[in-house]
């Protein structure tokens, strides 16, 4: 392969990464507090064996999440929770403290409030929240604190990311964050609602179909430049 075909070849592999962005986004339009993710294309420079010669490729390791906020609604759940404004609850899984925008909490045999996969929701000072299964009335402020039975018991744990180069997706809606998160003072907690995933499923389909004509485009163009290469060596042996 020469040269034009190695730099395609960065083209499609990018283009290959983002259809696969493209449809785990789509897979996920009713996944809850789900957050639209992306492919970053870039420019990569790369040295000849030449004085002074360089080629661009194109490089697409990069991701970026959307930090849009989903659709609220309102499903009058007792431990469903979803953040109004800039914020993530923390909760604390096998692998560690991770955060998240899904709120489908719930409780497990121990009385504490736990994620559909048993990860803890955690309070501001980083503990688990547990609410005796006696408890009549619960409810949960705006600031986050939840009040059984009149009585504040604890104070739900949210916090915000300023540096999001810092913040990983793990899964479909965790993410770890790679530094010091501080307290989410602006945003707000309703009880009763989830956020809902923040894709929009025209927007996703009209960037599938034009990813899928740029592939195509590139692979055209491949074929081209070896039917070219092709020919040359056919019509330099005919010539010897």
């Amino acid at each position: 392969m020469d040269l034009a075909g190695y730099v395609a070849l960065t083209r499609q592999s990018g283009l290959a990464r983002e259809m696969q962005s493209v449809a785990n986004n789509i897979a996920n339009i009713s996944t809850t507090g789900f957050r639209r993710e992306g492919v970053i294309f870039a420019e990569e420079v790369r040295a000849l064996p030449l004085e002074g010669g360089a080629v661009a490729m194109t490089s697409a390791r990069a991701r970026y999440t959307d930090a849009a906020q989903g659709a609220l609604e309102q499903t009058n759940g007792t431990f469903d929770l979803a953040i109004e404004g800039d914020g993530f609850f923390t909760v604390m899984t096998a692998q560690g403290q991770r955060l998240t925008r899904a709120g489908a909490f719930g409780r497990d045999a121990d009385g504490q409030i736990v994620t559909p996969d048993g990860g803890l929701l955690l309070d501001e000072g980083g503990g688990a929240i547990a609410i005796p299964f006696e408890v009549r009335s619960i409810g949960i402020a705006a600031d986050g604190t939840i009040s059984a039975d009149g009585q504040p018991v604890a104070r739900v744990g949210l916090v915000t990311v300023e540096d999001q180069t810092k913040l990983f997706r793990e899964s479909g809606t965790l993410y770890r964050f790679d530094g010091d998160a501080a307290p989410a003072e602006t945003a707000k907690v309703l009880q009763g609602f989830l956020e809902q995933s923040n894709v929009n499923p025209i927007l996703e389909i009209a960037r599938m179909i034009e990813v899928q004509r740029a592939y195509e485009y590139g692979q055209k163009l491949m074929d081209q430049e070896d039917a070219r290469i092709r020919l040359v060596v056919r019509t330099l042996g005919s010539n010897s």
